[in-house]
């Protein structure tokens, strides 16, 4: 026996003959064991959750990370151990604090899941019984009904009346009719009408179906092998800060080479030779980065956890700040995943509905609609709510949730908010008798007695009922033959509000003097019923936003092109001459070609597309050099969401798949957080690239005095010692380097358009900021230097002390330098940070203490200044912040 292969192309019988199985007999026990053993469990391979020690792990693949470690190493080596200690204790600091927020987000996520287990009711030994859905085998008979969900994918055997939500597998928002019959081997997913698969939900009605497929072998099994290997790559920012390491690695190398050269030349002593180099290389390497990017970040992801934005990952923060694209997911992201009333269209007019606090009111051409002064319209509304299945989940209880089919929840919907009561009219029509929903005549009926007559609510497919109908309504409420134009006027109209996007019933009735009649006979026709998915009430500002910030927004849905263009144009995402394109035609894209379709490339809607296809399209975006964001919220969505380059899903109406195949959960669902998000990645990445600046020309200030003053002071000691690096580098750097990424960010910051992908964290005007303001600072504290030897004559010791407490000071003045270009000298983004301030009167404090705390002076061998040689040390670091001030 072998899986069959396209089992909607086949007969069921063709199906049921192949798999070896009687549909009234079902599998034998026997036999199912062995198809157990053969195809093993009906379960999904799912992801191990990430361990404590793998999230530790995480934290030491950064290079910087990696070249602190070495430099710790060699530090040891050479019998230099505070230095050691010293960068020791930076690891510990920046492996904690990143631990802790990884960690955090990890068990988050985990406490998310809401993995059920499944049982279905399976026909077996001619015995039908629940079992467990893990021990479904291919050939197994099952029985369903409205509740519950698919748990392998199957044919259909028999149905009655049978509707299944897609939604999570196709992003379809309105649940499928189901029939028996075969159809054409190369139907996409969402049009295999005798299939059901694992994760839909039956709606309505009943079947028998035969197991086709399970586990890995079913569609979600073929998505969520997608999802595994759709691997992630590195994040933009993890990229270019590891760009950024490997060039001062060479710097480090090169440079602490080349001075160890010199010194051997000159004949100087191996360990002044060996001390000088260590102290080139704890100077090249920035110990503060990894520490304050960590915390800059975890601000962030802090900050985007207050609105209710959940990122699984520190560093794709950052990236949202350079997304110039995002591909979204219809259903349940841009709209609201339930079919609401958008207008009737009846022979007294076409009002359009408006809902306002829980209200719905009524208007043609902006003029308000009376229902009462409205015959057709009133009787509409009447038998939307008469013929009706929809009830509440708490019999008796009206303020509980509506279930059953989307479509009946809408017409009970809009007639409770336009006044009608249900209880009310059920009182004043009692139902009789109901004639269900037939596949086949594609229309529903309720008998109502009335004074010793009965009224007859009909509703359906337009065509069906008006062909069912003999009269139509007029405005005034009165009846009137319908004639074979007026018929084909009605299915034009209900053709044109299909094709727009919109989901249409036809309403009837007629009243008779016994309800043994037959239903759909002799019917006066009232109107049409038109249903959308409506957008969410926040998505239209916030792709507007989008825009507003340059980054395009496309749908990418597996729903009916109409549809799909109609939410676009609603959204403002597409316009009148906007066209969706469809799943067949990026069929027939040649990936393996240089160029891609302008077609593609600029479409604004993608409608009718696979998972594969989804993935397709990030890949095609990407291609162009875009920074990908992509958002859904179905298993459909899962590749996309991991390939992309930080995938959004939604956190109450989203799948677990979709949850674990992002980077960031949108715990409200609201799309306008992802416009928050992109404010606090922009905001981030500014502040990365202040402090990165900030470290790195106060590291190069280190680098350069003391590469300068071993060629220049051979016979002097260096003007600062490795120790007195490593404190400023971990204490009078860090911390206003952290005050910078904890900033608020500059006004008007999503104004501006993305950041070039290919744009690293430093570009050539910022290298030349590093040096130009690391040379201006190794002038001052060499200045200080020479000035207390040679002209106070003031001895190596305090020479050594003036030079250090100079760069200090210097280092910490020039953290106003870092202003944003074209901002204000004394009112701007860093003189407005609280942060700033502190941290500069924390360090003042510290180096104090460094000065006058006897132990700490002694290790980092400096002595006490006079006021006088205080006086010069304060006058001289002050030059480079007030040379930035007169800098424009």
């Amino acid at each position: 026996m072998q899986l069959p292969k396209q089992p909607w192309s086949q007969s069921s019988d063709d199906v049921l003959e192949n798999l070896d199985v009687v549909a009234e007999r079902g599998l034998s026990s026997k036999e199912a064991m062995r198809r157990h053993d053969a195809f093993g469990a009906n379960v999904l391979e799912t992801a191990r959750p990430k361990s404590v020690w793998r999230v530790l792990y995480n934290q030491f693949e950064s290079l910087v990370v990696l070249l602190l470690l070495g430099a710790a190493v060699a530090a040891f080596a050479f019998g230099e151990y505070v230095e050691g200690v010293a960068i020791g204790v930076v690891i510990f600091i920046n492996t904690a604090i990143g631990f802790f927020m990884e960690l955090r987000a990890v068990r988050s996520m985990e406490a998310l899941r809401t993995m059920a287990q499944t049982s279905s009711r399976v026909r077996r030994d001619a015995e039908a019984g629940m079992l467990p859905a893990r021990e479904l085998v291919p050939g197994d008979i099952v029985e369903l009904q409205a509740g519950d969900v698919v748990s392998a994918d199957m044919r259909l055997v028999g149905s009655q009346n049978l509707q299944v939500d897609e939604s999570v597998l196709t992003g379809e928002s309105v649940p499928v009719e189901k029939q028996d019959a075969p159809i054409a081997a190369d139907a996409v997913l969402g049009d295999r009408t005798n299939m059901l698969f694992k994760g839909t939900a039956i709606t309505r009605g009943q079947a028998q179906a035969v197991v086709t497929a399970t586990g890995m072998a079913t569609e979600l099994g073929r998505i969520t092998e997608l999802v595994q290997h759709a691997q992630k790559h590195e994040t933009p920012l993890e990229e270019r800060i590891d760009t950024l390491a490997r060039k001062l690695v060479w710097v480090c190398l090169v440079l602490a080479g080349l001075i160890a050269l010199i010194g051997f030349l000159q004949q100087r002593p191996t360990l002044q030779v060996i001390g000088t180099a260590i102290a080139l290389a704890v100077a090249t390497i920035p110990e503060g980065l990894p520490i304050v990017a960590t915390i800059a970040l975890a601000r962030g992801m802090f900050r985007m956890a207050r609105r209710n934005a959940l990122v699984r990952n520190l560093a794709a923060v950052e990236t949202l700040g350079s997304t110039s694209i995002v591909l979204t997911d219809k259903t349940g992201t841009l709209t609201e995943n339930r079919m609401t009333v958008d207008g009737y269209v009846t022979p007294a007019g076409a009002p359009r509905a408006t809902f306002a606090q829980g209200a719905a009111t009524f208007a043609q051409d902006s003029t308000p609609v009376d229902i009462e002064q409205n015959p057709p319209l009133k009787a509409a509304l009447e038998i939307g709510m008469l013929c009706n299945g929809a009830e509440h989940a708490t019999e008796g209880d009206p303020d509980s949730p509506l279930v059953g089919d989307p479509v009946e929840i809408g017409l009970l919907q809009v007639a409770t908010a336009a006044g009608f009561n249900r209880e009310e009219l059920r009182r004043a029509y009692p139902e009789t008798r109901e004639e269900s929903f037939d596949a086949t005549v594609k229309m529903m009926g309720t008998f109502h007695k009335v004074d010793g007559r009965y009224r007859v609510a009909v509703k359906g497919a337009p065509e069906a009922v008006l062909r069912s109908c003999t009269q139509v309504m007029t405005p005034g409420g009165q009846v009137e033959a319908l004639s074979d134009d007026g018929r084909a006027d009605w299915l034009v109209r209900a053709d044109d509000l299909a094709q727009r996007g919109l989901r249409v019933l036809a309403l009837a009735e007629k009243w008779v003097d016994d309800d043994a009649v037959a239903p759909y006979e002799g019917l006066v026709f009232v109107g049409l019923v038109a249903f959308i998915d409506p957008p969410r009430d926040d998505v239209r500002d916030a792709i507007a936003e989008c825009h507003g910030a340059g980054i395009r927004v496309v749908m990418v849905t597996g729903d009916h092109p109409a549809t799909a263009l109609h939410i676009a144009q609603q959204l403002q995402m597409a316009d009148e001459t906007s066209e969706a394109v469809t799943g067949a035609e990026l069929r027939r894209w040649d990936k393996t070609a240089t160029a891609s379709p302008a077609r593609l490339v600029d479409a604004p809607v993608f409608a009718r597309v696979s998972p594969e296809q989804k993935l397709d399209l990030v890949e095609l975006h990407k291609r162009q050099g875009a920074v990908v964001a992509m958002t859904g919220d179905g298993v459909n969505d899962a590749p996309a969401l991991t390939r992309a380059d930080i995938g959004i899903a939604m956190g109450q109406r989203g799948t677990q798949v979709a949850r674990e195949a992002s980077d960031m959960v949108l715990q409200d669902d609201a799309f306008s957080t992802i416009v928050h998000a992109v404010e606090q990645g922009r905001i981030i990445f500014d502040n990365i690239r202040k402090f990165v600046v900030y470290l790195l020309s106060c590291n190069i200030s280190e680098l350069f005095v003391i590469a300068v003053a071993s060629l220049f002071f051979a016979d002097l000691p260096l003007p600062i010692t490795p120790l007195q690096i490593l404190f400023l580098n971990l204490v009078t750097d860090v911390f206003p380097a952290l005050a910078l990424g904890l900033g608020e960010g500059e006004r008007g910051i999503l104004s501006r358009p993305p950041r070039d992908p290919a744009e690293s964290v430093l570009t050539r005007e910022h290298w030349l900021r590093i040096f130009g303001w690391g040379s201006v600072i190794t002038l001052v504290v060499l200045g200080v230097y020479a000035s207390a030897l040679y002209q106070l004559d003031l001895g190596p010791e305090m020479a050594v002390t003036m030079s250090f407490l100079t760069l200090a000071l210097a280092q910490l003045w020039h953290v106003f330098n870092m202003r944003g270009a074209g901002s204000s000298r004394l009112k701007n983004d860093i003189t407005k940070n609280r942060w700033v301030w502190g941290a500069i009167a924390l360090c003042i404090v510290l180096t104090l203490a460094a000065v006058y705390i006897p132990p700490l002076a002694e290790v980092l061998d400096v002595v006490p200044p006079t006021l006088e040689q205080w006086a010069i040390v304060v006058g001289a670091s002050l030059v480079p912040a007030v040379l930035g001030v007169i800098r424009k």
